[in-house]
């Protein structure tokens, strides 16, 4: 474990691809243990016993989840079920939760999958948050996510960026493959993000880092290719959806793949909006190419694994 992390009472959790990373703060008696995300779905079970090895015997209080993209939140049912814990989203998203919809809450369209969970609180940006005995600033980085907080702590100097800034690069604009300008969003959290004082980085995927100064270089760089070339980004995010299809199933048929990229809408208004001249089998076939020639896909006897 890394002693400053251990000094400020917490414990990153670092997941591979599907799951985001956890950070937990076990908290004692006077504190509450928080968990800041919980990961994918399919890795729920391992989530509930990471947090409970970590906890040892104590409960979870609270989750505080940074944006709901399903392989930040979840764990979030998992974990209710386990602890009866609260759980508390961003305010912008507490409404879409309370009423469940899966095309509002962008599962549908992503053809990911989130266990419906129970909120009992919103944070707003700007608000402070209480994780064990530290108070963090709760802040607004829209631009991945419109909704998307970030957590600071400005005494210990540290940063939970999610996926706001990752040490070499950012998520996937979404915003961007539904027609909504929101590079410039991006760049606005970006700048927020340079001006504080930041000693560590706790990203959404990935180590935590020290260099946040190079970090935020190669991310605005990444920005301005995406500026320049927006129909790069959204090949760029339609192949990302498909390598984490797989991953997830880690091999499938091909005609049960071309089936899931069917019925998962963001394919259909990617293509229509940024390759509206091409077919969309010949679009998704030429995607699925990419991604084999790359070394991220394999395919024989008619089967995609992941590789």
């Amino acid at each position: 474990m890394n002693l400053e992390f251990e000094q400020a009472g917490l414990q990153v959790f670092e997941r591979g691809w599907l799951s985001s990373n956890n950070v937990l703060f076990a908290g004692d008696e006077q504190h509450p243990s928080v968990l800041i995300d919980s990961g994918y779905g399919s890795h729920a079970e391992q989530t509930v016993s990471l947090v409970r090895a970590a906890l040892r015997g104590r409960r979870l209080d609270r989750i505080v989840n940074t944006h709901l993209h399903s392989d930040h939140c979840g764990g979030n049912h998992a974990l209710q079920t386990a602890f009866d814990c609260q759980v508390d989203v961003p305010a912008g998203e507490a409404a879409k939760v309370d009423a469940w919809n899966d095309d509002d809450l962008t599962y549908q369209a992503t053809g990911q999958t989130c266990p419906r969970f129970r909120r009992t609180g919103a944070v707003t940006g700007g608000s402070a948050v209480v994780c064990g005995e530290l108070t963090w600033q709760a802040l607004g980085a829209p631009g991945h996510d419109p909704e998307s907080l970030v957590l600071y702590q400005p005494d210990l100097k540290l940063l939970v960026s999610a996926d706001a800034l990752w040490e070499n690069g950012f998520g996937v604009v979404f915003p961007e493959l539904e027609g909504v300008h929101a590079f410039n969003d991006v760049r606005t959290t970006l700048e927020l993000l340079s001006s504080l004082d930041v000693k560590w980085v706790i990203p959404g995927h990935g180590a935590a880092f020290r260099d946040v100064g190079q970090a935020l270089e190669r991310a605005f760089r990444r920005l301005d290719n995406f500026v320049r070339d927006p129909v790069r980004h959204a090949r760029y995010a339609a192949k990302v959806l498909i390598k984490f299809h797989v991953l997830e199933h880690q091999q499938q048929s091909v005609d049960a793949l071309h089936d899931w990229i069917g019925k998962a809408s963001y394919f259909r208004t990617i293509r229509d909006l940024y390759f509206g001249s091409e077919v969309f089998e010949a679009w998704r076939d030429g995607l699925l190419e990419e991604l084999i020639n790359g070394g991220a896909l394999s395919v024989e006897s008619s089967v995609v694994y992941n590789a």
